[in-house]
């Protein structure tokens, strides 16, 4: 079971929630992004700015600059709880919308792509190791062509 709640602290997002719920509810059943289905998630995403994510990265991260997203797990050790991952995801408009053109990508698209990743980090993938790094590649780019949306690399 996947919940998810959408909070906005910023006014470069209003104007696009709906079409990232949208984006949401198409993304998550991509049965590559490995969701298991005798697990509980709880995700947040928190639609912010690079002020708020400049922040979160110099307090966990230990770097002093915007990103365009966040993503943060904790799994619980408590046997009762131990099927439930909670979940907080941010997104920086700012950033997002810089990388895109820089990139010559839709903004949705480039979304789109980043929430991927940030799905599978959630469900165990890292990219540390090259060979993993190039695992999480192929299954970004594999998901995103099942979405319609060209390979960003």
């Amino acid at each position: 079971m996947i919940i998810s709640n959408f909070f906005c602290n910023s006014n470069h997002w209003p104007r696009r929630i709906e079409k990232i719920k949208k984006i949401f509810k198409r993304t998550i059943k991509q049965k590559d992004l490995n969701f298991n289905d005798k697990r509980n998630y709880f995700i947040n995403f928190v639609l912010t700015d690079d002020k708020e994510i400049k922040k979160l990265n110099l307090k966990y991260k230990n770097k002093k600059k915007a990103t365009d997203v966040l993503t943060f797990i904790s799994k619980t050790k408590n046997n009762n709880f131990a099927k439930n991952i909670f979940c907080d995801i941010f997104f920086s408009a700012q950033t997002l919308k810089k990388d895109a053109k820089k990139n010559n990508i839709n903004f949705y698209d480039h979304f789109t792509h980043i929430f991927i990743h940030s799905c599978l980090h959630i469900n165990g993938f890292t990219h540390q190791k090259y060979k993993d790094f190039r695992i999480m590649q192929h299954l970004e780019i594999k998901i995103l062509k099942n979405l319609g949306i060209n390979n960003p690399y």
